[in-house]
């Protein structure tokens, strides 16, 4: 059966293709292919999350539970922030979600409305813009500088983007894909301007921990009172390899948390009990894992910016945190294009900048949470390609 556009919902039909998952449909499943594409490692779950998990399946924790997250999961989450953020929260500020990216939507969904614009900062994850659009709502992108391989937020930029219709800032830090890394003067800077405006902020911390100078990332946590108006988005996925589990979670205020736990309800019901008997495991006794992983991406992310930036063809500097090189080639204007050359000439699968919106369209992103022998065998065929070119 064929359909028209006009039969089926604007919203849904509005709904573009993921410019990650073109490249990753075009070649995934080839031999010798070394997928750096998408924001995921190659190490699978660790034993202790799986084991957990299975004994919960096994035991017959298979039934309908709690919407917003049993109440063990909500209390683990609480004793991450304490022992990571110092943060003192309430089980009702804790809502478990089907991923992070469900925590994005809902939080999208909660504080936007048919028409509403959420300002955010670019170049971004593509799943945030498209589900502000999705929600019938406006994406207002505010591109960070880059300037000689750094990126930086300018401030009053982000003021300028403010209309009367802005209703949230989507802050992501550190950044997917740059690896902008705000300091504690930005999130400062950025939440007085939200409380100035009566705007609410949109937090995404997912790489919160993920930092190389041996310090967690600054958080909106360090500096928020109880009464600002932030949703944290999180997620099981990066720090402890489950990306395929699609679990996450929310931080939020008391005041909305029926609305979270009605929107939950009404698009999932909740995240199933033996999975987040996993996530349990993985908060109390995955710190070290954590760490080893965050060493493990800091040695690959060396091995790749060290024999990209070598070939005097690149520019990029190793990023202070999250999980990308995001970098440019010389002479390369058409990322997507590129790409596609790039996975059929070398095997090595990375994401066009064209994905990433306003600011990225010269780049390309590659994931460097893998094997450094990996990495350093990608890095090798780029660096042929790329002098070759």
């Amino acid at each position: 059966m064929k359909l028209e556009r006009a039969e089926i919902s604007s919203r849904a039909a509005a709904a573009s293709r993921s410019g990650i998952g073109e490249i990753v449909a075009y070649a995934r499943g080839r031999e010798n292919l070394m997928p750096l594409w998408i924001g995921e490692g190659d190490l699978p779950t660790p034993d202790f999350i799986t084991n957990a998990a299975s004994a919960a399946l096994a035991g017959g924790e298979t039934f309908y539970t709690w919407t917003q997250g049993i109440p063990e999961l909500r209390q683990a989450i609480l004793r991450y922030y304490q022992r990571h953020y110092s943060a003192e929260l309430s089980v009702e500020n804790i809502y478990v979600t089907g991923s992070g990216m469900q925590s994005i939507v809902l939080a999208i969904q909660t504080v936007a409305s048919s028409g509403d614009e959420i300002v955010y900062l670019s170049p971004a994850w593509p799943n945030v813009v498209s589900a502000i659009g999705v929600a019938e709502a406006k994406a207002i992108p505010v591109v960070l500088d880059f300037i000689e391989g750094h990126w930086s937020l300018d401030v009053q930029k982000l003021e300028d983007a403010i209309t009367p219709r802005t209703t949230a800032l989507f802050i992501n830090s550190p950044s997917n894909p740059t690896g902008w890394t705000a300091c504690q003067e930005d999130l400062q800077a950025v939440l007085a301007l939200a409380r100035r405006h009566s705007l609410w902020i949109i937090a995404d911390e997912i790489y919160g921990l993920y930092t190389f100078n041996g310090n967690r990332a600054s958080s909106f946590m360090d500096i928020m009172e109880p009464d600002d108006r932030i949703i944290f988005a999180n997620s099981f996925s990066k720090n402890w390899c489950m990306t395929g589990w699609r679990v996450g979670w929310m931080v939020a205020p008391a005041e909305i948390g029926q609305t979270l736990t009605n929107l939950i309800q009404y698009s999932t019901s909740g995240v199933a009990q033996f999975m987040q008997r996993g996530a349990i495991a993985a908060l109390d006794h995955g710190d070290d894992f954590i760490q080893t992983n965050i060493e493990r991406a800091r040695k690959s992310r060396d091995i790749l910016c060290d024999a990209l930036i070598a070939t005097n063809r690149v520019e990029t500097l190793k990023p202070p945190g999250a999980l990308y090189a995001f970098l440019t080639i010389d002479g390369v204007t058409d990322s997507r294009a590129e790409a596609f050359s790039i996975v059929d000439k070398t095997g090595v699968g990375l994401a066009p900048g064209t994905a990433f919106g306003a600011g990225g369209q010269a780049f390309m992103r590659a994931c460097f949470l893998r094997d450094p022998r990996q990495i350093e065998d990608a890095a090798e065929r780029l660096a042929d390609y790329i002098r070759k070119r």
